[in-house]
């Protein structure tokens, strides 16, 4: 009976992830609202977080990636590419595990891109798969420190604002896509 559940509780969850990311994008007016909004929050856990913001070639914000499963898992968010401060694009962050997920949960994830190199690679890719693609740093949560090794990344990954049932920062394997325009 508990597998059962289990495979009922993991088609739920892959369904629900599934409409999601079908549902379409929300529009940029509603992504950039919570971007700053997600900006805001992350310079407010550390001072040199704003410094370290305006080094970075470009910044892609995904202000809630929710992740949810029993068994198989999914995450998907929405987010902007900055520039210089403004939003170029608009991209998509999805992600799937097959293992000991369970739960559901939401979190903030920050790119920097310290390169123009790293942000031109980025750019030019058709879908951008972290770990593949890209050798990326992940600083777990926006207060942690930052050490000089970790500084030497062409591209530093900031996951914080953590709620719900599943502890997991890994952005192993996570894909991003740009959105329709």
């Amino acid at each position: 009976m508990k597998r059962i559940s289990i495979i009922a509780n993991a088609v739920i969850a892959a369904t629900a992830l599934g409409f999601a990311a079908h549902a379409g994008a929300e529009s940029p007016k509603v992504i950039n609202a919570r971007v700053e909004a997600a900006l805001t929050e992350f310079y407010a856990h550390d001072a040199t977080h704003r410094e370290l913001a305006g080094k970075a070639s470009a910044m892609l914000v995904f202000p809630r990636v929710t992740k949810a499963g029993a068994g198989v898992g999914g995450e998907y968010g929405e987010g902007a590419l900055e520039v210089n401060g403004s939003p170029v694009a608009y991209y998509k962050v999805t992600g799937a595990s097959v293992g000991a997920t369970l739960g559901a949960a939401y979190r903030s994830e920050i790119i920097l891109f310290m390169t123009e190199g790293a942000r031109e690679n980025f750019m030019k890719s058709k879908g951008w798969t972290i770990g593949a693609d890209a050798n990326v740093a992940v600083v777990k949560g926006a207060g942690a420190e930052i050490d000089s090794e970790t500084m030497k990344h062409p591209v530093l990954a900031f996951v914080f604002g953590e709620k719900g049932l599943i502890a997991d920062v890994s952005l192993e394997g996570t894909k991003v896509t740009k959105l329709r325009e």
